[in-house]
């Protein structure tokens, strides 16, 4: 799907966006050079790899992209090369977040930039009050009037109620991707929030998937797209089917690698994506800390998994 076009009404573009937050929503991975750059040639190698492989929507300045190692210059550079390589044939949803001056700069660029959505960060703040949630991204939707904006639910404290509040405010406010990893509470959410209002986004990728789609969700985040696009997209077609058996033979398959992922709440996350394209030979191995590097011996495990997926 493309993005919408210069002439689209405003309910129509929305729509148009709501049908691309229902799909596989990619988080690219951002590569880094020798010198520790952001490595351009190999970011637009990357993305162009997905949208040949059929990835219709792409989050830049996800959590997958190392979202909070990146500086401000960077971050604009990543939605930059996105929209340049990708823009005209897949629909970008642009991540910002940080303090709200900030996330309203970078929600703004993106829509210079021509990108068609924002997904809003959790707020790190320790301090979140539930109306201050609303107040945050309220600041944010009404500064970008026709961008799509995702809030990123990861807070399990937050009422669909709030939700709600924020989306009765902001027109533009499309969808969520929820990303609390517990099915009950989602379905529930979802259902306080306005199952219909929003389109739902399972924010934990495939491994969550089929449990969050039974209960309402009709698209899913997926940093594993990197790796292996085609694997995504079966479990994608699953879904869609409402072909649970099919859908959960995907999941087995990609079990381990998910769960390397999300083990000591998520510490090698980024890292073991990374580490997967490495062993195809499209990415350096290397992430910014607080993420590390692999041991060797994991590595080989990577390898191993990557190389049972391949036709």
């Amino acid at each position: 799907m493309t993005g919408p076009g210069p002439g689209s009404s405003h309910n129509s573009r929305f729509d148009s966006l709501r049908s691309a937050l229902a799909d596989v929503v990619a988080i690219p991975v951002t590569p880094f050079a020798d010198d520790g750059s952001v490595e351009r040639d190999t970011y637009r190698a990357l993305v162009r790899r997905l949208v040949d492989g059929g990835v219709h929507t792409l989050t830049p300045n996800g959590n997958t992209g190392e979202f909070y190692a990146l500086n401000p210059e960077e971050r604009r550079l990543v939605t930059e090369l996105t929209m340049e390589e990708a823009g005209g044939e897949a629909t970008v949803l642009v991540g910002v977040g940080h303090d709200l001056p900030t996330a309203v700069a970078a929600a703004r660029h993106a829509r210079d930039a021509g990108a068609h959505m924002v997904m809003v960060h959790q707020p790190v703040h320790p301090y979140v009050s539930q109306d201050g949630w609303v107040d945050y991204h309220r600041a944010i939707a009404d500064a970008v009037p026709d961008l799509g904006v995702v809030p990123y639910i990861r807070n399990p404290r937050l009422t669909g109620q709030r939700l709600a509040d924020l989306g009765a405010l902001c027109p533009n406010v499309i969808g969520a991707k929820y990303a609390t990893p517990d099915a009950a509470a989602f379905a529930a959410f979802a259902r306080d929030a306005g199952l219909e209002r929003f389109v739902w986004v399972a924010g934990l990728a495939e491994l969550y998937a089929p449990a969050y789609w039974a209960v309402g969700a009709t698209g899913f985040t997926s940093g594993l797209v990197n790796v292996a696009p085609e694997v995504s997209l079966r479990m994608l077609q699953a879904l869609r089917a409402g072909d649970y058996p099919a859908a959960m033979d995907v999941w087995e398959l990609i079990r381990r690698f998910e769960e390397l992922r999300a083990a000591d709440q998520s510490a090698d996350n980024v890292t073991v994506v990374k580490e997967a394209l490495a062993a195809l030979g499209l990415c350096r191995r290397e992430v910014r800390p607080p993420s590390r590097v692999l041991p060797v011996e994991r590595r080989e495990e990577i390898a191993s998994l990557v190389k049972a997926w391949s036709p």
